[in-house]
């Protein structure tokens, strides 16, 4: 994956990366409220980048369950200022979450190569906005909505039916105009699914990964760990880099994560040992 991107950057997913969360929302579930004021936002993306992160993911509006919907001027005010100040001032690839058009293309012109959207860009417009931006973009499963998505998730089989939903959103980017080059692929981990759906991807990310599109996975400090081990947010560090352990052992390319240098520790690792596999030396 090394094509030439918007604002000539490329995205090389050729070894694990990890993907720095920088949240500039007041009501994030693990970090709300932390990084709210710019000055704080750039402190915290500095560390993040001096801990190893390739990509930092920047968002204006949280999609917990049960998070206030935020007005169209609100995001824009938050997330424009911050990725000015980012591209400005360091070298990196900055990422936009989010699932507006409007904020998609100012990002963008901001110097965003990536609108990771976790609504697979279902929005009215944004596939077009996406398309015209010519950033990368990573479409994400979730089943509802973000306020209320966890109140019921329900499959047949998780596994196939999160294929089949991205499988078709990378069909819709295509014929707007969007290469496959410039395409990711996110499972969703927590965003409509119980704690049985995420253990099952997890178990079978190689079959997101068989889609032959990179994979980036958003398990950081998730509440399925909670769930597991009844465990406070501050206290899913190790589960959470476990986790991404498996998945990048599995394929995964991209890791979202809170914790940036542990994670980053850890995939040195992983790293390690998928290139003796790759070279054939395994003794």
């Amino acid at each position: 994956m090394r094509n030439t991107i918007a604002n000539g950057r490329t995205l090389d997913l050729s070894s694990p990366r990890v993907m720095g969360i920088l949240n500039v929302t007041p009501d994030s579930f693990s970090d709300g409220g932390k990084f709210f004021a710019a000055d704080s936002a750039l402190f915290q993306a500095q560390k993040m980048l001096q801990d190893g992160a390739y990509v930092i993911d920047v968002g204006g509006e949280s999609t917990r369950p049960g998070a206030q919907e935020v007005s169209l001027s609100q995001e824009l005010d938050r997330v424009i200022p911050v990725i000015e100040s980012l591209t400005a001032e360091f070298d990196v690839a900055v990422s936009v979450d989010t699932s507006k058009p409007e904020v998609m293309t100012a990002a963008v012109a901001a110097g965003a190569v990536l609108i990771n959207d976790v609504r697979a860009l279902r929005e009215p417009g944004a596939v077009a906005a996406a398309a015209a931006t010519g950033a990368y973009v990573c479409l994400m499963h979730m089943q509802g909505q973000p306020r209320s998505m966890q109140l019921a998730p329900a499959y047949e089989d998780v596994v196939r039916e999160v294929n089949d939903f991205l499988i078709d959103r990378v069909a819709v980017c295509e014929q707007a105009g969007i290469a496959r080059s410039r395409i990711l692929l996110d499972p969703g981990f927590g965003f409509g699914k119980n704690l049985q759906h995420n253990l099952s991807l997890l178990r079978n990310i190689d079959a997101v990964v068989a889609l032959g599109l990179p994979v980036l996975v958003g398990i950081s400090r998730k509440s399925m760990f909670g769930q597991l081990m009844n465990l406070s947010v501050e206290q899913r560090l190790i589960p959470s880099v476990a986790a991404a352990v498996m998945l990048v052992m599995r394929g995964a390319r991209l890791v979202r994560a809170h914790d940036v240098q542990e994670t980053v520790q850890a995939l040195a690792v992983c790293s390690a040992v998928l290139a003796m596999e790759n070279e054939g030396d395994v003794r």
